[in-house]
């Protein structure tokens, strides 16, 4: 047993996590790492896109770029998503991941499920901000940090998208 001393009424309570609506967004790099892959023959740089304005504002989208595996198809791909990401950003020769952090692109988002019927978010494109409007959210219905992401009663039946 663990002594707690909390008071969960001074704390907001956290929200289920569900994938945001397949759609274009203006984000930014926010983290970067690199990462063994599960089955350890390889590691993958993982980005985590934060959206910066619109109803989803402040959401995390998140991509793995396995630049480094045993077949040359899958460096391939994640090589041509990283040159898609350098070219939105404009820095074509970065060093390091963190080059990339905090500048605005547009990624394109689609939905997806996997075995267990989860839906989550894919990135799909990647391109510069430039062309891109954004229409803001209003003041009165921005959300708070307090509850960033209002509850609603959910329908396991319909996807979070149309929700």
């Amino acid at each position: 047993m663990a002594q707690l001393n909390f008071d969960a009424s001074q704390v907001e309570p956290s929200v289920p996590f569900e994938a945001v609506p397949p759609n274009k967004y203006l984000v930014e790099i926010t983290n970067s790492s690199q990462k063994a892959t599960k089955a350890g023959d390889g590691t993958y740089l993982e980005l985590e896109f934060t959206i910066l304005d619109g109803e989803y504002r402040g959401r995390k989208i998140w991509e793995r770029l396995c630049l480094n595996h045993h077949l040359p198809r899958t460096v391939e791909i994640a090589r041509s998503h990283l040159s898609a990401i350098c070219h939105a950003v404009g820095v074509m020769k970065p060093r390091d991941s963190s080059e990339l952090h905090r500048i605005p692109l547009v990624v394109t988002v689609k939905a997806k499920c996997n075995n267990e019927g989860m839906i989550y978010n894919e990135v799909r494109g990647y391109a510069k901000r430039e062309g891109f409007i954004t229409k803001p959210t209003p003041p009165s219905t921005a959300p708070t940090q307090a509850s960033q992401y209002p509850q609603a009663p959910v329908d396991d039946n319909v996807p979070p998208w149309e929700r």
